[in-house]
């Protein structure tokens, strides 16, 4: 890719950049995934219509998964809902699953 003639601004972006990209690397991440133009469209769409942004999206997908797996696995369901009182296999069982996946 070709980089755009250096002016002032540019210079002191790129330079910002460089000096701080590993600093954003570590607070944040990417997912970098594509989906169809259609369904990605109608998810913009959506999030503009009630004033969502892309984080909020995420956050509530992923809040909305753990529900839906917390369903079926009752150590994952006290996790996710704060309880600390496991009963010992319980929390063999779940280290278990966490070193599988």
């Amino acid at each position: 890719m070709e980089r755009k003639e250096n002016t002032p601004m540019r210079e002191t972006r790129r330079r910002y950049e460089e000096r701080n990209k590993e600093q954003r690397k570590q607070k944040s991440g990417n997912f970098g995934t594509m989906i169809p133009r259609e369904l990605f469209e109608e998810i913009n769409s959506f999030l503009k219509r009630y004033g969502y942004t892309k984080v909020q999206l995420i956050e509530a997908g992923y809040k909305a998964l753990q529900d839906d797996a917390a369903e079926h696995n009752l150590a994952l369901g006290k996790l996710v809902d704060g309880y600390d009182d496991f009963f010992s296999s319980e929390l063999e069982a779940f280290e278990k699953q966490k070193k599988d996946n």
